[in-house]
């Protein structure tokens, strides 16, 4: 069935104790982080979403537990004259994780098929030709044991209206709101329109789509850290490894223990 974003507009607030289930949550992905170290995997989470739809505050708390050396975080904008010059995928290729990392995608190559579309940065057989490039992308890291989980952060325009407001009222957060949020905000009917045919034509078996009601912050972040956790967690073994013989000794030479 067509993903249809109105089926994730509810935004209820999130029944439960969130500090204590953030926590849990957040240590939850610690120790998956230390099984793709400790087991030489990757992954990739891609992320997409309205703009002020909580993307970046759900990144922040996903990431709170893991060791920086073995992540990455992608802000994905506008390419540069060097990346225009080649296939819209080098500049995604370049950022894939090796062994032992997650990397994730702050926005991502789906703006081939979005933002590109939509404000015409892209030719329309560009980005019908998008769909069948992006799944083999995906499929090929797939294979290639780089399991993609994705994210769609949903907002209504309602939402997005106050929390826009609320970024102009912040001074600290002011900086967050450009004119490029509006220009935007005027053609939600052509993004939705795009948005439909990105998920039905790449919600796929071994790249499903996830989609977030963010309408609510805490829960929808809640929803996604969940979300991550069992689909990293469903690609690696969560046993942990036993001591190293040698090591245990080593620690009983010195420690006395």
């Amino acid at each position: 069935m067509t993903i249809d974003l109105t089926d994730f507009e509810n935004g209820a607030k999130y029944d439960g104790d969130y500090g204590d289930d953030l926590a849990v949550l957040q240590e939850r992905l610690g120790h998956i982080q230390a099984a793709y170290i400790i087991n030489r995997k990757r992954a990739v989470i891609a992320i997409e979403g309205w703009d002020a739809a909580g993307k970046g505050g759900m990144i922040r708390r996903l990431v709170g537990h893991w060791d920086p050396r073995f992540f990455e975080v992608w802000p994905i904008s506008a390419p540069t004259a060097e990346e225009k010059a080649r296939h819209f995928l080098w500049r995604f290729w370049k950022r894939l994780p090796g062994e032992r990392e997650i990397n994730i995608f702050d926005r991502t190559w789906y703006g081939r098929v979005l933002v590109e579309r939509v404000e015409g940065f892209c030719t329309e057989s560009e980005w019908k030709r998008g769909y069948d490039e992006i799944n083999e992308f995906e499929a090929q890291q797939k294979d290639s044991g780089t399991p993609i989980v994705k994210l769609f952060m949903h907002v209504t325009q309602e939402e997005q209206d106050e929390r826009f407001r609320k970024r102009l009222e912040h001074p600290w957060k002011r900086w967050k709101l450009t004119a490029d949020d509006f220009r935007n905000r005027g053609k939600r009917a052509e993004y939705l329109d795009a948005m439909h045919d990105m998920f039905a034509k790449t919600d796929t078996r071994w790249a499903p789509w996830k989609i977030i009601d963010g309408n609510h912050k805490k829960a929808a972040r809640i929803a996604a850290l969940t979300h991550v956790a069992d689909a990293l967690e469903s690609h690696v073994s969560m046993d942990p490894p036993e001591a190293d013989p040698a090591l245990e000794a080593l620690v009983a030479s010195h420690l006395g223990t």
